[in-house]
């Protein structure tokens, strides 16, 4: 045989190989888990996702767990059925905090909550939560779509193995409620308050100790004297929960958290593998979240102030300007030893900081006037 023919003989060959190892492919079906799930998301654009989402809130809670189920219905119908979610409370598959870890390791596909709960496993996660005395929910919006801050975010969250979306935002939040009134810095001395992220430090130079408590576990904690005092968003979550019934005082502002951003995450292994389009549909997902959470919130907190204040008879206290500057101090103090001890912190602030100050400064002559001069 020549040459020529021995080589259109091995090219047919392998034609016939790949042909019979296609048709194998097909005949078995889905590959084995451990098969390199890149290789195949490419080989079949069209297969059909089952995923588990775990989040850190009760089952079917008002706002923050009903976003999980409508991101999972958003991405049902964006992606015509591709990619299909099921939501599970807190402590349903994993207790509410070990979300992160689960879904980094790959046991459950994707999560939400919020990022201040894992300062532990990276502190810098905090600054995509809730920054004291920080940005409000549109000044953090715009810092994560166009400041950079959706980058810093996925770069902090890549040695973890996850990817994170926006969530939603809360708005400004309320100070939170009270079994002992709140007239000076000095009565934070010796409080036990559920308060996370950089404002459960800032507590602590107040003299206070900050406690880290599920969602599920505020009303029987403090009822039982565990916590004297808890923050928790605002009116609407405050009189489905009951404190009204258990706390004396309730305060305002939520210097704490002017803004506090949630989020979803997925296993970054599994979202790298997906197909661009599918990619593009989670991301089109967070951001209808990302609109409805704020605009639920603020629907919602209306109606239900009005109903704490008119029908439950609550005082809406407000904590001295006094008390405001030395937080304000504490805050200061707080992020400057965190980015002293953190390189990933101390570019995320510096980022953070620098967007925050020229939005105050636009800020100051169009909302704050309007709110100063027409509101009142």
């Amino acid at each position: 045989m020549s040459c020529k023919n021995i080589y259109k003989y091995q090219v047919l060959k392998r034609s016939v190989l790949t042909l019979i190892l296609f048709l194998m492919v097909s005949c078995l079906g889905d590959p084995p888990a451990g098969m390199n799930p890149a290789t195949y998301a490419v080989k079949k654009p069209d297969q059909v996702f089952y995923w588990k989402m775990t989040t850190t809130w009760p089952p079917d809670f008002p706002v923050v767990g009903e976003v999980a189920e409508k991101y999972a219905a958003w991405v049902d119908e964006l992606s015509n059925g591709q990619i299909k979610i099921k939501v599970y409370g807190g402590g349903e598959l994993v207790p509410p905090l070990e979300a992160f870890d689960a879904v980094s390791q790959g046991s459950i596909e994707m999560g939400c909550g919020a990022a201040y709960y894992w300062a532990g496993k990276t502190p810098a996660a905090q600054f995509f939560a809730a920054v004291p005395f920080g940005m409000n929910a549109q000044q953090i919006n715009s810092w994560l779509e166009v400041g950079g801050g959706y980058e810093l975010w996925k770069k902090a969250y890549a040695k973890f193995n996850l990817v994170p979306f926006m969530g939603g935002n809360t708005g400004v939040q309320m100070g939170g409620w009270f079994n002992r009134e709140i007239n000076t810095i000095e009565d934070f001395k010796g409080l036990k308050m559920r308060l996370p992220g950089i404002g459960g430090k800032v507590l602590e130079k107040a003299g206070g100790a900050p406690i880290l408590v599920a969602g599920s576990e505020i009303y029987t904690s403090l009822e039982r004297g565990v916590i004297d005092a808890t923050e928790w968003i605002g009116p609407y979550h405050d009189y489905k929960m009951g404190f009204h019934k258990i706390a004396d005082y309730y305060y305002t502002p939520g210097w704490h958290e002017t803004g506090s951003q949630l989020e979803f995450f997925i296993n970054k292994n599994l979202h790298d593998s997906l197909p661009p389009h599918l990619q593009a549909v989670l991301m089109a997902a967070s951001k209808r979240a990302q609109v409805w959470v704020l605009a639920e919130f603020d629907k919602q907190n209306g109606i239900y102030l009005d109903k704490l204040v008119q029908e439950e008879k609550v005082e809406i206290r407000e904590f001295s300007k006094e008390t405001l500057d030395i937080l304000r101090g504490y805050t200061n103090e707080v992020l400057q030893e965190m980015i002293g001890e953190d390189p990933l912190s101390k570019e995320v602030y510096e980022s953070y900081a620098a967007f925050q100050n020229k939005m105050n400064a636009w800020s100051k002559v169009t909302e704050k006037a309007y709110y100063n001069k027409i509101m009142d």
